[in-house]
C-alpha cells in the first residue's frame, strides 16, 4: 500500500513558499573574494560581490499573451471588437501580419517562454495528456531556460502573472516539488493559475507563487484582478530599485471560455451583431483590406463545415446567438480596458518610451469547442443538439454572469477567424495557427503604425527580445548546459518592412492535424480523430499567393507536396513530434496519485489543483473524518472538492451528515444520514463512493462504523476539469450544496481526512481540453 500524508500549516506552508522560491533563484555560483583579508578590520580591503547589472539603457519588457482570439476579433486587426488599447500601440508601433502560433495553449506557452518548438520543449500537448515520450511528457528541460530564467540572471525583475499550464501534473500538489511551477522557472513572482486551460472569470482560484490565495468574494473580476497585482508589482519594483528594468508577462484568461463579463460591458454591443456572421466576415474582410493586415486580392473562403447560413436561422436562435457575441465582444473590450490600466501606469511612471511590449492576440485561433449552437452552461457532452439549443434558450439571462460557463456557438469563432478557414487546434489551417502580433517599442521602432509581413512564429519573441535588450543567448543557465534557440529574431524587419523573409521553415502538429511550411509554401493534414493517420488527406497552398488557403494545389503540383512531406518527416524526427496521437490511445491521467491507495489530508493545508488531485482518476472512494468535538450546534464542511457545476461536499447541517455529488450538467445527488442522530464527541464519519461499471454508482454514510444514510447515484461524473480544487474543513468560490453559503466553515475540530482509493478501478482516462 502506498500512502501520502499532506500536513500543512498555512503559515509554515507560506514561510516554506517563499524559502522555495528564493532558493530555486540562487544558483549562481559565489564569486571569487576580490578583497584582501588583514588580522583587523581596519587591516581588511573590503569586497562585495558585484550584482549582476541589466544592459545600461536596456528597456522594460512587457509580453501580453491572450487566449483564443481568432484574427478578425478585435478593431486593431479589423474586426468589429473595441480594443483601443491594443489599437495605440499598434498605431505607435507595427502589426504583424504574417505571425503564427502552435494552433492551442500549453504547446504555445512552453514554445513563447523558451524560444523553442513545443515539442522540443516536452509540450507537444497539455500536461494533462503527458505521455511518457520525450515530445509530451509536459516535463519541460532546463537545458531549454525560459525568458524569465535568462533575464532574471541579466538583472531583470521577472513577473508573470494569469494562465500559467505548463506545470507537469504530477507536480500540482502542496508539496511540490515547485521547481517547475513559475517561481521554479525564472519568475520572482507569479499571481494567477497554475494550471487548467481556463478559470472562472468571476470566481477565480489563484495562486501568489505556490501557496493558494484566499478566496475574498469580493465579487472583482480576474482581469481587474490582475491588472491590480501587475500595478502593485511595477510599483514596488519602481520604489525598490527604479533603475533595475522588469519583465512583466501577462497571460490573461480572456477570451477562452468561460466568457464572463459585467452587463455594463456586454451591453455595448447590444444589437451590433444582430447581422449575424456572415455579415460580420464581409465587413471584417473589407476592415482588414483597408488597414492593410490581409492582401488585397483575399476573398472570402465558404463557411466551415456545419456552420449554418444566418438567414436560415429561427428569430430565436438568431437572438440566442447574438447574445453570445455580444458578451464575447463585451469580454474581450474589458480585457482590453484593464490591460490598459497597466499601460498607463508604466506611462505616468514614465517608463513607456523604454518598454518593449510584445502582444500575441491569441494563443492559437478561435475556439471550437463551443458547440454549433453554444453552451451557457455544461450541460453534458452527450446531450443532443436540439435539447442543448432549448436549455441555452432557457438561460439566455445567464450568459456573461457568474452562473454561466459561456463558450458561444461555431458559427461566430469561424466568423472572427476571418478570412481563414478552420479554427483552434487545427495545426493543419492557418485558421489555427495565424494571430495577430503586436510589436510597441518607441526607443527602437521609428516607424508608427507599420505592416509587417515578415513569416513570424512564436518562439521568435525570445530571440527577439534578447537581442532588442542587448542579451546574447546563455550557453549555460544555473549551470545547466543550453540547447540552442530554436527561434528567429525579428529585430530585422523592426524598421525595415521590406526584409526578406529570415524564419524560412516550420512545422505544426496538434493531436495529429499537422502541417510543414517552407519559403511561402506549406502542405498540411486534418487529422479526422480516431482514423489512421496515414489515410489522413494532405494538402497544399502557396501562401504567398493564396494568404487564406483557398486554393488547393495538391492534385497540380504532386511533386511540391510530396517534397514538403519529405520535410515534415524530418522536421517531425528532428523535434520529437512523434508519436503521433489523437486521443483515442488507452491513456490515464498522470497525476501524483495514480498508484496511490490511500491519501491523508489535514486541515489547513493549501488547496489541491483538481486536475491533479486524488479525484482526477475516476475511481470508487472513502472519506474518513476523524472529528472531536461534535456537538449539536456543530456544522460545516469536511472536505469538498468542485463547486457549483460539479464536485462534490462532506458536510454536517442539521445535525445531520450529509454528502453531495454534482455531476458537470446540473444533476445532483445527495445522501443524508436523515433518520439517525449523529454522536457527539469525538466521532469517525465516513462516505463511501462505489462506481458500477453502467455509469450509476451507490453513496452510503457511516457515523462510527454504523450506516445512517444512503442513495443511488443515477449518473456518475466523469469530469477532469473542475475549476475549484480540493479543500479540507470549508467549501469555498461556489457550494457544492444547494443549502449553505460558502466557505462554511466546519466549526467543530478536524483531526485528518483520510481518502481511500479503489486502485482496481482507475479509468483509462481521455482528455482534449
Amino acid at each position: 500500500m502506498k500512502r501520502i500524508i499532506l500536513r500543512f500549516n498555512r503559515w509554515a506552508l507560506a514561510a516554506f513558499t517563499l524559502w522555495s522560491a528564493s532558493a530555486i533563484a540562487q544558483h549562481a555560483p559565489t564569486q571569487p573574494y576580490q578583497g584582501k583579508i588583514g588580522k583587523t578590520v581596519a587591516d581588511t580591503q573590503q569586497s562585495w560581490p558585484e550584482k549582476k547589472k541589466a544592459p545600461k539603457g536596456a528597456p522594460n519588457v512587457v509580453w501580453i499573451l491572450l487566449d483564443d482570439i481568432g484574427y478578425g476579433a478585435v478593431s486593431t486587426f479589423g474586426g468589429l471588437i473595441n480594443t483601443p488599447t491594443l489599437d495605440s500601440l499598434a498605431n505607435n508601433g507595427l502589426r504583424y501580419t504574417n505571425f503564427h502560433t502552435t494552433a492551442i495553449c500549453a504547446p504555445t506557452r512552453a514554445a513563447l517562454l523558451t524560444g523553442r518548438n513545443q515539442h522540443s520543449a516536452h509540450m507537444g500537448l497539455f500536461p494533462e495528456t503527458a505521455i511518457g515520450t520525450p515530445g509530451y511528457d509536459a516535463i519541460m528541460p532546463f537545458e531549454k531556460a525560459t525568458i524569465a530564467e535568462i533575464l532574471k540572471d541579466n538583472g531583470y525583475n521577472t513577473f508573470a502573472l494569469g494562465k500559467w499550464h505548463i506545470t507537469p501534473l504530477a507536480d500540482l500538489t502542496p508539496s511540490g516539488p515547485f521547481n517547475r511551477w513559475p517561481t521554479g522557472r525564472g519568475f520572482e513572482q507569479f499571481y494567477g493559475f497554475p494550471s487548467r486551460g481556463s478559470i472562472d472569470q468571476w470566481h477565480p482560484e489563484l495562486w501568489e507563487g505556490t501557496h493558494r490565495e484566499p478566496d475574498r468574494q469580493d465579487g472583482k473580476h480576474f482581469n481587474e484582478l490582475l491588472a491590480n497585482r501587475a500595478i502593485r508589482y511595477l510599483s514596488g519594483q519602481k520604489s525598490g530599485n527604479p533603475d533595475k528594468p522588469f519583465f512583466l508577462y501577462i497571460a490573461t484568461g480572456a477570451g477562452h471560455a468561460p466568457h464572463q463579463v459585467a452587463k455594463q460591458w456586454s451591453d455595448k454591443y447590444k444589437g451590433k451583431f444582430d447581422g449575424g456572421w456572415d455579415e460580420y466576415r464581409e465587413k471584417v474582410l473589407a476592415n482588414q483590406i483597408k488597414l492593410g493586415v490581409v492582401p488585397k486580392n483575399t476573398k472570402l473562403t465558404d463557411r466551415n463545415a456545419g456552420i449554418k447560413a444566418w438567414n436560415t436561422l429561427s428569430a430565436d436562435e438568431k437572438k440566442l446567438y447574438a447574445r453570445f457575441m455580444e458578451t464575447y465582444a463585451g469580454f474581450l473590450e474589458y480585457t482590453d480596458y484593464e490591460i490598459g490600466r497597466v499601460i498607463k501606469h508604466i506611462k505616468d511612471s514614465g517608463q513607456l518610451d523604454n518598454t518593449l511590449v510584445i502582444v500575441s492576440v491569441g494563443d492559437n485561433g478561435a475556439s471550437k469547442e463551443g458547440t454549433f449552437v453554444g453552451t451557457v452552461n455544461n450541460f453534458g457532452a452527450e446531450l443532443p443538439e436540439e435539447q442543448r439549443l432549448k436549455k441555452n434558450l432557457e438561460q439566455i439571462d445567464l450568459i456573461g454572469t457568474e452562473f454561466s460557463k459561456v463558450n458561444y456557438p461555431l458559427g461566430w469563432a469561424a466568423a472572427t477567424n476571418v478570412p481563414f478557414r478552420q479554427w483552434k487546434q487545427d495545426a493543419n489551417a492557418e485558421g489555427g495557427t495565424h494571430n495577430p502580433l503586436i510589436v510597441f517599442y518607441p526607443k527602437g521602432i521609428q516607424e508608427k503604425g507599420g505592416i509587417r509581413n515578415q513569416y513570424g512564429h512564436v518562439i521568435d519573441i525570445l530571440p527577439t527580445t534578447l537581442e532588442l535588450t542587448n542579451i546574447k543567448a546563455p550557453t549555460a543557465v544555473n549551470g545547466i548546459k543550453q540547447d540552442p534557440i530554436e527561434g528567429t529574431s525579428l529585430v530585422y524587419s523592426l524598421n525595415d518592412a521590406a526584409a526578406k523573409n529570415r524564419h524560412l521553415v516550420q512545422y505544426y502538429e496538434i493531436k495529429g492535424s499537422r502541417s510543414i511550411y517552407k519559403d511561402g509554401w506549406k502542405a498540411g493534414a486534418l487529422h479526422v480523430r480516431g482514423q489512421e493517420f496515414e489515410k489522413d488527406k494532405w494538402e497544399l497552398y502557396n501562401l504567398t499567393e493564396d494568404f487564406n488557403e483557398a486554393n488547393d494545389l495538391a492534385t497540380t503540383q504532386p511533386a511540391k507536396l510530396k517534397k514538403l512531406r519529405a520535410l515534415f518527416e524530418s522536421e517531425a524526427t528532428k523535434y520529437n513530434v512523434y508519436p503521433l496521437k489523437d486521443g483515442t490511445e488507452p491513456f490515464t491521467l498522470p497525476t501524483a496519485y495514480n498508484d496511490v491507495d490511500k491519501v491523508v489530508l489535514y486541515p489547513g493545508q493549501s488547496t489541491i489543483i483538481d486536475i491533479g488531485s486524488p479525484f482526477a482518476l475516476k475511481r470508487s472512494f472513502s472519506l474518513v473524518a476523524d472529528v472531536e468535538n461534535l456537538g449539536v450546534e456543530t456544522e460545516g464542511v469536511l472536505l469538498s472538492r468542485g463547486g457549483s457545476v460539479g464536485g462534490l461536499s462532506f458536510f454536517i447541517q442539521n445535525h445531520k451528515l450529509q454528502f453531495v455529488y454534482a455531476v458537470g450538467d446540473g444533476t445532483k445527488y445527495t445522501a443524508s444520514s436523515e433518520n439517525t442522530t449523529l454522536p457527539i464527541g469525538k466521532a469517525e464519519l465516513k462516505v463511501s463512493v462505489k462506481y458500477d461499471q453502467n455509469g450509476t454508482g451507490l453513496i452510503s454514510l457511516y457515523a462510527n462504523n454504523i450506516k445512517v444514510g444512503e442513495t443511488s447515484i443515477g449518473k456518475t461524473s466523469d469530469a477532469l476539469y473542475l475549476h475549484e480544487g480540493v479543500n479540507v474543513g470549508f467549501d469555498d468560490l461556489t457550494p457544492v450544496g444547494d443549502t449553505y453559503k460558502v466557505p462554511f466553515t466546519y466549526t467543530g475540530k478536524i483531526t485528518k481526512v483520510t481518502i481511500d482509493l479503489d486502485q482496481d478501478q482507475q479509468a483509462q482516462l481521455r482528455t482534449g481540453k
